[in-house]
C-alpha cells in the first residue's frame, strides 16, 4: 500500500499520478450535502485537489457595516472549518490514496475567501496550484520540458497578456483532445 508523502506527480518520484477525470464527481458524491450551498469548486493539477465550497452567508441585516459583514463571513468561514475537520480529514485521505494528489480545502462565505491548507509544491520555489497550473500548461504544450523551464520561460517573456494566450492554449489543447478521443482506437 502507499501512502501519500508528498509529490507523486513531477519532482516527487519521477511517476505520474493517476488519472484524475472522475475526481470532481468523486468528490461530490463524498461530501456531505449540507456543507456547501452550491456545487463546490473543484480544482485539479498534477499534485493537488483543491475544493472550496460556498457557505450560507449570515444574516445581519441591511444597517450592517461592510466590516461587520466581513467579520461575520470569516466567522462563518472558521466555524465550518473547525466543525468539518475531521470528516474533511477523512475523505481528504481516501481522495489522496485514490488520486495520489494532495487534497486542499477553502471556502468562501459573501465576499471572503479563506484557504485552509494547500499544497506548495517546490519548483526552485513553493508554488501553489494557480501557478503550477500555468507550468503544467507550458509542458504540456511542449513549450517546456520541466516545470523550472517554464518557469524561467514565463518570467522572461509572459508579459500582461499571459491570462488570454494561456487560455488560447487551453482551448488548442482541448480541440486536439477532442481530436484523439473521436480519432480510432488500437
Amino acid at each position: 500500500m502507499r501512502h501519500f508523502a508528498g509529490g507523486w506527480g513531477r519532482g516527487g518520484r519521477g511517476e505520474a499520478p493517476p488519472p484524475a477525470d472522475d475526481a470532481a464527481a468523486w468528490l461530490t458524491g463524498a461530501l456531505p450535502d449540507d456543507w456547501f450551498t452550491e456545487r463546490p469548486d473543484i480544482t485539479i493539477d498534477r499534485d493537488e485537489i483543491l475544493i472550496i465550497g460556498r457557505l450560507p452567508v449570515p444574516d445581519l441585516g441591511e444597517d450592517a457595516s461592510a466590516a461587520e459583514r466581513a467579520s461575520a463571513e470569516a466567522g462563518r468561514i472558521a466555524s465550518f472549518r473547525e466543525s468539518t475537520r475531521e470528516r474533511r480529514i477523512g475523505i481528504a485521505k481516501q481522495a489522496e490514496h485514490r488520486y495520489r494528489r494532495k487534497v486542499s480545502w477553502g471556502a468562501r462565505a459573501g465576499e471572503t475567501d479563506e484557504l485552509f491548507t494547500t499544497y506548495g509544491a517546490p519548483v526552485m520555489t513553493r508554488l501553489r496550484q494557480p501557478d503550477r497550473q500555468v507550468l503544467d500548461t507550458l509542458i504540456d504544450a511542449g513549450v517546456a520540458r520541466s516545470r523550472s523551464e517554464a518557469l524561467a520561460w514565463c518570467v522572461r517573456l509572459v508579459g500582461e497578456h499571459a491570462d488570454q494566450w494561456l487560455g488560447q492554449l487551453r482551448e488548442a489543447m482541448g480541440a486536439v483532445d477532442e481530436l484523439r478521443r473521436q480519432g480510432p482506437t488500437l
